[in-house]
């Protein structure tokens, strides 16, 4: 979707071409909820290590149906809470200096609204989730067995990834808020926002699709 983005970026800018369109807006939108799956996919491995840490014998968690389900039923809500949200807002329009279409960064509720939602709310829920099985395994390390202990220290460090490869990924989004922050005090909004805000996010989709395959087991 963001590759798509680019493109119609660089046709904008060589020939001046206008791609303004329902479809636009459509497609807009779909890269937000594209981009929350992506992370909420790591809150999931966090979820996984959870229920393998401190519910191993909790049926109900160990379900098949329920590893099958759960990605389809985050997608059903996150794409409910993001739309029940930015459309009120008129979240994303078309931005025509940058020629596609993107919740604009000057509109400070829309934006801030995706931030909590897509970058905020999973980080605090992997912090949660990492803080609660240190604590359970800090706890119960004296009455563990030695593979009990090796799994467990496996998935604590499988977390300790995932936080890492999250806060890397909330770093990258440090230069865009700067910007953002700048456009509300300054009240001026830089022409380059959006590409230099979206550059970081380009990064870390692929970054993102690399470490689920190869990083996180």
């Amino acid at each position: 979707m963001l590759i798509s983005m680019n493109i119609r970026s660089i046709l904008g800018d060589l020939y001046n071409q206008s791609f303004d369109s329902s479809w636009c807006i459509f497609s807009g939108y779909f890269a937000i909820v594209v981009l929350s799956k992506l992370y909420l996919n790591f809150l999931n491995q966090a979820f996984y290590r959870l229920i393998r840490i401190v519910y191993p014998q909790d049926r109900r968690f160990q379900s098949v149906k329920l590893c099958i389900m759960l990605p389809f039923i985050e997608l059903i809500i996150i794409t409910c809470i993001l739309l029940c949200v930015l459309i009120p807002l008129n979240g994303v329009t078309y931005l025509p200096n940058d020629h596609f279409c993107y919740p604009t960064f000057t509109n400070i509720p829309s934006i801030l609204s995706v931030a909590v939602i897509v970058y905020i709310g999973p980080f605090c829920c992997i912090s949660f989730i990492y803080i609660h099985i240190t604590r359970f395994i800090h706890r119960q390390r004296n009455i563990q067995t030695l593979v009990i202990k090796q799994r467990q220290a496996r998935d604590l460090l499988i977390m300790r990834r995932i936080l890492i490869i999250v806060s890397l990924l909330l770093i990258l989004g440090i230069p865009g808020m700067t910007f953002i922050f700048m456009f509300i005090i300054t009240g001026e909004e830089h022409p380059l926002l959006a590409r230099i805000a979206l550059l970081p996010v380009s990064v870390s989709q692929l970054g993102l699709s690399v470490a689920l395959l190869f990083y996180i087991p």
